[in-house]
């Protein structure tokens, strides 16, 4: 089963998609301690990275995050000052129901207020954002073990001290989560060794990752109404165009138009910058507005993430086959281990719930290794 199967299975049911099990069958409490006594290193401080980092805190582990941008959060990322709301370059929308928040958190103790509103299928934060959530719940927790502007180049796991060596000078211990985007592994820009298996290697590289784009603009007036619009494809193994309404449920009079590419429509966009790249989009929706858009055009925000230099691209496709994605979560010789929302077991993918249950299925593991 696909990912896009999965999700059109859950709207028949009249179901929202559900929580993974894993998020719920695997039990950690902020009370308890592991047995495990060694240190963790982990790759990566976006969404699966930082929930990794935070559950190991909550069981008394020794562990530090390598992040190898100035800042967390990875695809998570937000822009403040475009509008009065935040605005969402990568991950926006909650792909499951609010309860999820209490189940990243995982402490009963900790009240939670988060504002959210129906948006077919999903739901969209009011005034808010995942980076928010994350800013506001898990950061605060584990920000002293996060080292910034650290790039990881390559991992050693030959002897019982695992090795990874970074542009900042070398770090030791005894278990790795990498939690890194699919692509950085797929180009090889962490040499490991010795060399994943063959089998691992064949499903890094077997898997489609889509690139993607987004861009936000604002408007005079809304000519657009509310309702989303799909531009057609060829094919919906292509990916995905769309605009819509990012002012929506906002406590906010603006008028901003988001657009959100992956796919293989991305490169239309890429191809293309600065005013060119402007008109390109103002032409693509004066074409569906009825020429209303460039007369009424304010300003713009665009977010090419085939550019980001630790991430590559946008993410791992709806398409994929779902045994191959559950393959590519599985650790290696009980050292490395993968957390983020393309190593999930492959009842669903790329999303943040998804990105933060991989994370107690990877450190779940790891305690048992």
């Amino acid at each position: 089963m696909t990912r896009t199967e999965f999700i059109k299975m859950c709207g028949v049911l009249g179901i929202g998609i559900p929580l993974q099990h894993a998020i719920t069958s695997c039990e950690f409490s902020g009370n308890s301690k592991s047995k495990f006594s060694g240190k963790v290193l982990i790759i990566g401080a976006g969404a699966g990275g930082l929930s990794a980092g935070y559950l190991l805190h909550q069981q008394g582990v020794d562990f530090e995050i390598i992040e190898a941008s100035s800042i967390h959060g990875g695809r998570l990322k937000t822009v403040k000052d475009f509008a009065d709301f935040p605005i969402p370059m990568g991950a926006e929308w909650i792909e499951t129901n609010t309860g999820v928040f209490e189940d990243i958190v995982n402490d009963k103790s900790v009240t939670i207020d988060i504002q959210t509103i129906p948006d077919n299928p999903d739901r969209k934060f009011v005034n808010y954002s995942w980076l928010n959530f994350f800013d506001d719940y898990i950061v605060p927790k584990i920000s002293n073990k996060i080292t910034y502007n650290t790039e990881v180049t390559a991992v050693d796991y030959t002897q019982n001290k695992i090795i990874v060596k970074t542009t900042a000078g070398e770090f030791t211990s005894d278990k790795v989560i990498i939690s890194v985007p699919l692509k950085i592994l797929q180009l090889g820009i962490i040499q490991f060794t010795p060399a994943f298996p063959q089998g691992k290697m064949d499903t890094i590289q077997s898997l489609e990752v889509w690139d993607g784009f987004k861009a936000f603009f604002e408007f005079k007036t809304n000519f657009y109404g509310n309702d989303e619009y799909n531009f057609p494809l060829n094919s919906e193994k292509d990916g995905q165009k769309i605009i819509y309404n990012a002012a929506l449920g906002q406590n906010s009079n603006r008028h901003i138009l988001g657009l959100f590419v992956v796919g293989k429509p991305v490169l239309d966009y890429t191809l293309r910058s600065g005013n060119e790249l402007r008109d390109f989009i103002l032409g693509e929706l004066d074409a569906v507005y009825g020429n209303k858009a460039t007369v009424n055009y304010v300003k713009h925000i665009t977010q090419n993430w085939g550019n980001e230099p630790f991430i590559k691209a946008g993410y791992l496709s709806d398409y994929a086959e779902w045994r191959t994605v559950k393959k590519l979560s599985e650790n290696v010789v009980g050292k490395v281990f993968f957390a983020g929302s393309e190593y999930t077991d492959g009842e669903d993918w790329v999303s943040v719930h998804t990105a933060a249950q991989s994370a107690k299925i990877a450190i779940s593991e790891l305690m048992a290794s």
